[in-house]
């Protein structure tokens, strides 16, 4: 296998690996009581840790075999691979907005991502790393807040999404500075900036996985894809002296990409507040997958009381719909019916109105 051609299949690879991970961590969002940010103690979240580790490592060793140019485009099909292997293995197919924002931010991110010139840079001194330090935990503290005044539950993902973007791009700056100036003679003279590099790359992680607390899958996992190598870009062009490949043809050509890209975010962040993406942690409003949810107590009419029985309004029939009155083996106004346990990890039971009503018999 040439060496081109195996950089493209650990490139694939680590794209498979970072969308599974995205999968683990966005149902245990979804399932979790405890902690938001760091669930310590449920070990399928550390399958996800485990998964980002795995993308990363195969990331690196394809850079080692393949030019920058082809592996970091590829890298953006996470979004992508994420969507069916969601619909596969979860139950949760994407509709057709969502495919369409994810295939718009791909593409936009791809064609930005080859026309951006990584080799050329210098490497930043101590003075300029601990700036660009102090600058991306400001910028990951903004977007925090901003994610805390969020009214709706799909933008404070995106926020949450878009600050571990921020601290992965700079992370990866501080990666490609550690490897350039680590040596065997002073192992420990990159100590400060390895430093750095962990933190942002934990409080990555622990960003990214609140971000999927109650705003689905694909627009957080949009929003770090995107994010995370643009800033990552930016840095690059801004402090460290690299550039666009084909001169003014080239930064015309990322400014394009760069909108399409902000296009596919903005249509799947709007795809998740039209199914419902919640007004506010906690919101009895839609459920992570979209669903309608109720958790309180109920009323008389066909509504959950809050031990887990349902109040029949009349005569509870197949799919949620009313029964008519000659079907006496239906309980009758008043009468409790055990619904059982609810399946899945929520708190609160998940009901389908019908669009009809019978009023049932005194």
């Amino acid at each position: 296998m040439s060496p081109l051609l195996l950089s493209v299949v650990l490139s694939l690879v680590s794209a498979v690996a970072y969308a599974g991970a995205a999968i683990v961590q966005e149902r245990v969002a979804a399932a979790a009581t405890g902690p938001t940010y760091a669930p310590l103690r449920n070990p399928v979240w550390w399958g996800a840790v485990l998964l980002n580790g795995l993308g990363a490592t195969l990331h690196v060793v394809a850079l080692a075999y393949g030019p920058l140019s082809v592996v970091q485009p590829l890298g953006a099909l996470t979004i992508v691979f994420a969507l069916p292997m969601a619909a596969l293995f979860v139950r949760r197919p994407a509709g057709r907005r969502a495919w369409h924002g994810a295939l718009m931010a791909t593409a936009g991110l791809a064609g930005l991502l080859s026309v951006t010139n990584g080799g050329e840079g210098r490497t930043p001194d101590a003075g300029e790393r601990w700036l660009l330090a102090g600058a991306t935990f400001a910028a990951v503290a903004a977007l925090f807040v901003l994610a805390r005044l969020a009214g709706r539950t799909a933008l404070r993902g995106v926020a949450l999404a878009a600050a571990a973007g921020v601290a992965f791009g700079v992370a990866s700056v501080f990666t490609k500075a550690v490897a350039e100036e680590w040596t065997a003679d002073a192992p420990l003279a990159e100590w400060g900036s390895a430093l750095v590099l962990s933190a942002l790359a934990v409080t990555g992680l622990l960003l990214s996985q609140a971000s999927y607390r109650g705003a689905g899958l694909a627009a957080p996992l949009a929003t770090v894809t995107v994010v995370n190598p643009v800033v990552a870009a930016t840095v690059g062009l801004t402090l460290f002296g690299e550039g666009f490949r084909y001169g003014a043809a080239g930064t015309v050509a990322a400014l394009v990409c760069g909108a399409v890209a902000a296009g596919g975010l903005a249509e799947l962040t709007l795809d998740r507040l039209a199914r419902g993406g919640g007004d506010g942690p906690g919101a009895g409003g839609a459920g992570s997958d979209g669903s309608s949810a109720s958790g309180g107590a109920a009323g008389t009419d066909g509504s959950v009381r809050s031990d887990g029985r349902m109040a029949s309004g009349g005569r509870t029939g197949a799919g949620g719909r009313t029964g008519s009155d000659g079907d006496a083996a239906r309980p009758e106004v008043g009468e409790g019916v055990d619904v059982g346990a609810v399946p899945g990890t929520r708190a609160h039971l998940e009901v389908e109105v019908g669009s009809r009503a019978v009023a049932g018999r005194s």
